[in-house]
């Protein structure tokens, strides 16, 4: 039997400054489904950037916008996926530059860093649908009870659209109004 390579993730929050695990990596559109994941076996942010985007656009050719982290930015990284993208969201850590202070101020980058706390809550979604605590043995367990937790999160995603739209197109009867004695 062949274990996960658990590794100490620092999350930087108050009370749990680090967990024991694997990260993983999701990439949501602007309706809140998430179109990618992955699992990130000693690896860093930097290193999945391009290849999430790339293995992305082969399955939503029409993907032309990414918000990032600090943690994704690299010069290589910024460069590539500005030749594949319309607007590439990827902050910098540290120093900026005035081209980097420049590029922050843009509305576009603006906008996009704006919706870009929304994926915080499928991270959330994902440990509601039993992310939080994986009881599969192994890497491919652990992989695998990864894709059934997006799995999960995307059919409540649908579903909450689809009772929105209901609620919307339903005729609102007014109630009968009572009359005082």
């Amino acid at each position: 039997m062949v274990w996960p390579r658990f590794s100490w993730v620092v999350k930087g929050k108050a009370g749990v400054p680090v967990e024991l695990g694997l990260r993983v990596c999701v990439l949501e559109d602007q309706h809140r489904f998430i179109l990618h994941h992955e699992v990130m076996e000693k690896q860093t942010d930097d290193k999945v950037a391009v290849s999430m985007v790339e293995k992305s656009q082969a399955t939503f050719p029409s993907l032309r916008a990414v918000s990032f982290d600090h943690g994704f930015h690299s010069r290589s990284n910024r460069e590539t996926l500005e030749e594949r993208l319309d607007l590439v969201a990827l902050p910098k850590k540290g120093r900026h530059s005035a081209a980097d202070r420049e590029r922050k101020t843009e509305p576009g980058f603006v906008q996009a860093r704006r919706k870009h706390s929304a994926v915080e809550s499928a991270i959330n979604g994902l440990e509601n649908f039993g992310l939080d605590l994986c009881p599969d043995h192994g890497i491919r367990g652990f992989k695998r009870y990864v894709a059934l937790a997006v799995l999960a999160r995307n059919i409540h995603r649908l579903g909450v659209v689809v009772r929105e739209r209901t609620a919307r197109a339903k005729p609102r009867v007014p109630e009968p109004q009572k009359l005082a004695a």
